[in-house]
């Protein structure tokens, strides 16, 4: 059973809780569970059974589709207060999962069983309604990335990138690359082209941006 610590803990995270009724709340009291997850484990992978809902208090949590070559691309990103759609999915669907959650940083949780899961999207509008307005937001974030994958210039996606993330990115090549969903071959000789140009410094593990105007001009669509 949750302490009242834990559930505030909770509602803090996800107010949308605080609207359940006092049945709801008792029962998410004693059928939820606290679990603590060190980083690099893996959540959940391709093909395994979904029979939990993770709600996130602390940490952050990688979800990836890989390939049979090794390569994988990003699809999101999990932080506390998120809501997972693939789990989602596969709880309605009563299906395997198509992609792997890793948990990118140490993560602190609580888990719903399935049946718990069921009950409050039956019987909570609030929660019913949480769980779908971050399906909707997150398939819209999902039809931008396969645009750019499929669509996008490489140069430009990786200028936007270390835009976003500069002016001191803390990955390798092989990081920025599963992010792009591309090689590290092809990622490197597109960041050692930027270097030549003076737009980037590269270090072991680092991407330092240097002219942040200029990357932002690579970065944007063209008119």
């Amino acid at each position: 059973m949750l302490s009242q610590s834990e559930v505030d803990d909770l509602v803090a995270l996800y107010p949308v809780l605080s609207r359940l009724t006092a049945a709801e709340q008792d029962a998410l009291r004693r059928e939820a569970q606290p679990a603590h997850i060190r980083a690099g484990t893996v959540l959940f992978d391709l093909d395994s059974p979904c029979s939990l809902f993770l709600l996130l208090s602390a940490g952050t949590v990688r979800v990836v589709k890989p390939a049979l070559s090794g390569r994988e691309i990003v699809l999101y990103r999990l932080d506390p207060g998120d809501s997972c759609i693939l789990t989602v999915s596969c709880l309605l669907g009563e299906s395997s999962y198509p992609a792997r959650g890793v948990a990118e940083t140490d993560v602190a949780a609580y888990i719903l069983p399935r049946p718990l899961f069921y009950r409050l999207l039956g019987e909570s509008e609030p929660f019913r309604a949480f769980v779908f307005r971050y399906f909707a937001a997150r398939i819209s974030e999902l039809m931008q990335l396969v645009e750019e994958v499929a669509f996008g210039a490489l140069d430009q996606r990786l200028a936007n990138l270390l835009v976003t993330q500069g002016p001191r990115l803390e990955m390798t090549h092989q990081q920025i690359a599963d992010e792009l969903g591309t090689v590290r071959e092809v990622v490197s000789r597109r960041l050692k082209v930027l270097e030549q140009q003076g737009l980037v410094r590269l270090r072991r593990g680092q991407v330092e941006v240097l002219d942040l105007k200029r990357l932002g001009r690579v970065a944007a669509p063209p008119a």
